[in-house]
């Protein structure tokens, strides 16, 4: 079996998803995605990827992750060249397990769990939908798309959030209320209002429903160190479970000064490329719990790696998705096929929502758990009527 075809397809309207096919001369076409700087991504794929993919057998999976990461310029990053290596990972994947009539979780090893807790990020509708990408503009909220603009809701009514959510199941819940100071201040101060502000939601959610929601804390890597330690002191008191990407993830040495200086946990990063940044980071016990995007890190193969290093060092693994619908369906199977995953990563406005006008299955979350995808491959595909988008832009790489 050779690979004969590589195709890529983006949106105007979904402009930051780009899906990726591999298409082979048995038939079989393994489907994968990434997410922002679709343009670069498309362009990577074709210029410099398909040269080293045409004519290539697709099960041989590390040999084609490694031939695609040799490069001078893909060096352990989540820039453009990482983000296309792991929409081509992934699709390689989906194809292997179509060729067995297994589900990807199965290839990976199989099931460690019946089902998967997950935690809801609290985004809304049009949260990164489009090209913007900076904290704060991307927030684009949109009430009028459906019950769960959780983004919006966090910001102004925490409580009542906290609240629907535990009456689906849902005891964890992720919030990022302090990026409008940061943003406003460079990451360099927050003023008394600010920060009243800020914790105005952790002091709903604990009124309303008491210790019965677990509270994540993104911080986008906004920060500076020593801010960083003097928000984790005023959040303490409210019982965080985590503290995610404080800093920018360029230091092990100050994040792990950051980890010495609170009770609470770290969680490090989507922002990370390859496993070798992580291993800096574990042998500096800059981190509690290893987070990885395996649209961004590398695949697949990389954050099965990446989340077996963890184990070494006796961490739990929690897969990183707020992107598309195959990065989701993609992180879902990595999470059954991991022992040491602790939850998964999920948003409620996106697989109830936009998700569904792209992909055929969406994977099934009831009373707070993930159930393991069935059928073939990932077990999802694109929609007919993506290929028949007016907005939509295909390039083909054949051989």
């Amino acid at each position: 079996m050779k690979i004969t075809k590589i195709e890529t397809l983006r949106t105007a309207e979904f402009a930051n998803v780009i899906w990726v096919r591999v298409h082979t001369d048995a038939g079989w076409i393994g489907l994968g995605e990434t997410f922002y700087g679709a343009g670069a991504v498309e362009a990577h794929i074709h210029d410099t990827l398909a040269g080293r993919l045409l004519g290539r057998n697709p099960l041989h999976i590390e040999a084609i992750h490694r031939d695609m990461l040799n490069l001078p310029m893909a060096q352990s990053s989540t820039g453009a060249e990482y983000r296309a290596a792991s929409a081509v990972d992934i699709a390689l994947w989906d194809l292997f397990g179509k060729v067995c009539g297994q589900p990807v979780h199965q290839m990976l090893g199989g099931l460690c769990r019946p089902k998967q807790r997950i935690y809801n990020t609290c985004a809304g509708y049009g949260y990164v939908r489009s090209t913007n990408i900076e904290p704060v503009s991307t927030w684009n909220f949109s009430e009028a798309a459906g019950p769960y603009e959780d983004l919006n809701g966090f910001m102004t009514r925490a409580d009542a959030v906290a609240e629907s959510l535990l009456a689906a199941g849902i005891s964890a819940m992720k919030i990022w209320p302090f990026d409008p100071a940061a943003m406003a201040n460079d990451g360099m101060s927050i003023t008394p209002v600010q920060l009243q502000a800020a914790l105005e939601p952790f002091e709903k959610i604990r009124r309303a429903v008491g210790d019965a929601m677990q509270i994540m804390v993104e911080f986008h890597c906004l920060w500076n160190l020593p801010m960083a330690k003097q928000l984790a002191k005023a959040l303490e008191p409210y019982d965080p479970m985590w503290f995610e990407d404080p800093i920018r993830m360029n230091s092990p040495q100050a994040l792990a000064e950051y980890a010495r200086s609170t009770s609470v946990w770290v969680t490090a990063s989507e922002t990370l490329g390859s496993r070798f940044p992580f291993k800096d980071m574990l042998d500096r016990d800059a981190m509690d719990v290893v987070m990885a995007d395996l649209c961004w890190t590398g695949g697949l193969t990389e954050g099965r790696k990446i989340a077996a290093m963890a184990e070494t060092y006796h961490r739990p693994f929690a897969p990183h998705d707020c992107t598309g619908p195959v990065g989701f369906v993609a992180a879902v199977h990595a999470s059954f096929s991991q022992p040491n995953t602790l939850i998964q990563e999920s948003v409620r406005a996106f697989y109830t929502g936009w998700y569904k006008e792209l992909v055929t299955v969406v994977p099934t979350i009831e009373n707070g758990y993930v159930l393991p995808m069935e059928g073939p491959g990932l077990g999802t595909e694109l929609l007919p009527a993506v290929f028949e988008r007016s907005d939509l832009t295909v390039r083909c790489s054949e051989g």
